[in-house]
């Protein structure tokens, strides 16, 4: 049986009006040829319609997947500047290895020469349903530092974090606390739902979270031991280095840039879109990070 709204290239021939004329170079054509000819040519239609259309169509969503949207029409450009990836978005998105991913991108004190040690002031955690890709849940908090309390105008000026902003806040091992207990009422404690987390570079948790809590005698928990980082999925993806972080990625797949850069939580949120524009392209995300 034939679904209605299905593909329909070539289900016009199998509805038209067939005329065969009863007369072939002026000689006459009998009934029963007529209707062998009729038959003939929707049985041949029908056949196209079976066998042809469905690579047609596998191929016009591998395109939509795969090509950067700078070349795709004027409309999905606009579309993709409001936060939809791409026509293969309303068609088709293919399922995640993880049931969540956990977006997070840290600030930390700063100054020109750098500071020694570095530490953690904003610390923002994004939970994104890994077959939505939406946005479930959020984490953030900022920190107080203790070896550098005092912010720099330069780390102000970069993250746009005040010293009101982490005056009294909690300190890193209370925040991490807090981490724990936000990890375990939103279920993904569980061993059997697999999340992991996703931040824009290796430095948030290879270098800067593993460097303080050392510094600090704090143990790492080992859910932040693995992770996926998006340049890396993104040059997998798209066939290019985003030399310049967030900023090519959005410039590569068309989107806007949301908030501020080097804002924490408005980075996760870059981040989180990002991710939605690559996975419904079919994209499926993978662990980057090697084992500690």
């Amino acid at each position: 049986m034939r679904r209605e709204g299905g593909n329909r290239s070539c289900g016009w021939l199998l509805r038209l009006p067939l005329r065969v004329s009863s007369r072939v170079r002026g000689r006459e054509v009998p009934d029963a040829a007529r209707c062998s000819m009729v038959a003939l040519v929707r049985t041949t239609a029908a056949r196209l319609h079976l066998k042809l259309l469905p690579r047609a169509r596998n191929t016009l969503r591998s395109l939509l997947r795969f090509f950067p949207q700078r070349y795709g029409s004027t409309t999905t450009g606009k579309l993709a500047s409001h936060g939809f990836a791409s026509m293969a978005a309303m068609s088709s998105f293919p399922p995640q290895r993880y049931h969540y991913f956990l977006v997070l991108d840290f600030e930390a004190t700063c100054d020109k020469p750098q500071i020694h040690p570095q530490e953690i002031i904003e610390f923002p955690i994004l939970k994104l349903n890994g077959r939505t890709m939406e946005i479930e849940s959020t984490f953030h908090m900022y920190v107080q530092p203790v070896v550098h309390p005092q912010l720099t105008p330069f780390c102000t000026e970069l993250t746009g974090i005040i010293q009101a902003m982490v005056d009294g806040q909690p300190s890193l091992q209370q925040v991490l606390e807090r981490v724990d207990e936000w990890m375990a009422k939103e279920g993904l404690l569980d061993p059997s739902v697999k999340s992991i987390f996703v931040t824009c570079g290796d430095w948030d948790l290879k270098v800067m979270l593993p460097g303080q809590c050392q510094y600090l005698g704090l143990p790492v928990a080992d859910y932040f031991k693995q992770w996926i980082n998006l340049k890396k999925a993104y040059s997998f993806a798209m066939g290019s280095w985003p030399k310049n972080g967030l900023l090519d990625m959005n410039k590569g797949l068309n989107l806007q840039h949301i908030g501020r850069p080097h804002s924490g939580i408005d980075d996760c949120k870059n981040i989180a879109n990002i991710m939605k524009t690559l996975a419904h392209r079919g994209f499926i995300f993978k662990q980057t990070s090697k084992p500690f």
